[in-house]
């Protein structure tokens, strides 16, 4: 079987025993555990300390005959977008539209890292405190 790939927050993950349609993705317990930090609780699906409660007449929409769970449907639910790209077997799943929001309102840019032109790594997180200039151009 050809693994598939989950695209989920900030990682790119191989999920060997996935099982997918075109718009489903399905994963046994290690694998979401493993792909995405979230694990199956009598509380609901939880990561870390978040639980979100799993209404039990949805049940069969999450879990299948073969334990394995729906993730796709649960990023729906959360009212995350998810892509599909069949041919690569490829999903991604983005941020949901309140989580972008609420990062909107904090005024907080999100850290990354980028080299200079010497290749040292400078990440913005570095500067916090500081002031900093941001400087981006494109040739298109």
């Amino acid at each position: 079987m050809i693994p598939a790939t989950l695209l989920y927050r900030d990682r790119s993950s191989a999920v060997p025993a996935a099982d997918a349609d075109e718009n489903d993705l399905r994963l046994t317990p290690d694998d979401l555990t493993a792909a995405t930090g979230w694990e199956s609780k009598p509380q609901g699906l939880c990561r870390g300390e978040v639980c979100v409660p799993l209404p039990p007449e949805r049940r069969a929409e999450f879990f299948d005959d073969a334990g394995r769970f729906n993730f796709t449907s649960f990023a729906r639910y959360l009212g995350q977008p998810v892509v599909h790209d069949a041919p690569t077997r490829t999903w991604s799943i983005g941020e949901s539209a309140g989580a972008r929001r609420d990062a909107l309102r904090s005024l907080d840019a999100p850290d990354f890292t980028l080299p200079d032109l010497d290749g040292t790594l400078h990440s913005l997180s570095q500067y916090r405190g500081k002031k900093v200039l941001l400087l981006s151009w494109a040739s298109w």
